[in-house]
């Protein structure tokens, strides 16, 4: 067990999304992101499966079959696409991606920079988070209005940098609400 580490690791990624989300006002949504993953149901899976360059979680899909921090996760934390699946009103449309609000649009875009900062640690550039969002794209049920706009900043961060794509989230995306 890697309690110790774990903790750090997950303490150092919420404080950067911390400082993100309060670099966009965001400042509620900075101060309770993520605090799930230290509740006993989250934290101890993190220390069993820790390994420093990925999410625990994926470790424990690979050992049980399924990651059962990530379900206990996705259902607390409005910043995950995944929380924002419910049943059609339809008959027969099952289960359907709903749109985000902006503000975890925002929040999910600096979870994700912040994500890659702490996994890639010295090797970091602008253009990981777009990388790794293309590797697992195919398979998102993700709400095109939230697909889009998450695709549009993390194109934006790859190309124009973290200050300009902050600049616009702050300015232009969370000013519409």
């Amino acid at each position: 067990m890697h309690y110790w580490k774990h903790f750090k690791t997950i303490t150092e990624h919420k404080l950067l999304v911390m400082r993100g989300c309060f670099r966009l006002g965001l400042y509620k949504q900075g101060l309770l992101h993520d605090m799930s993953k230290y509740s006993p149901s989250e934290f101890f899976v993190g220390a069993k499966y820790y390994q420093g360059v990925q999410s625990p979680n994926n470790a424990e899909r690979l050992d049980i079959g399924y990651s059962s921090a990530w379900l206990h996760h996705k259902g607390r934390n409005k910043h995950h696409y995944e929380y924002w699946l419910d049943y059609s009103a339809h008959v027969g449309e099952g289960i359907i991606p709903v749109q985000m609000p902006d503000q975890y649009i925002a929040e999910m875009f600096v979870d994700r920079v912040a994500a890659s900062k702490i996994y890639n640690k010295g090797h970091y550039t602008d253009d990981i988070p777009l990388k790794y969002y293309q590797q697992g794209k195919s398979y998102a049920l993700m709400h095109t209005y939230t697909r889009e706009k998450l695709e549009l900043l993390l194109h934006m961060l790859a190309d124009k940098g973290e200050a300009e794509t902050f600049r616009y989230i702050k300015e232009e995306l969370l000013k519409r609400e």
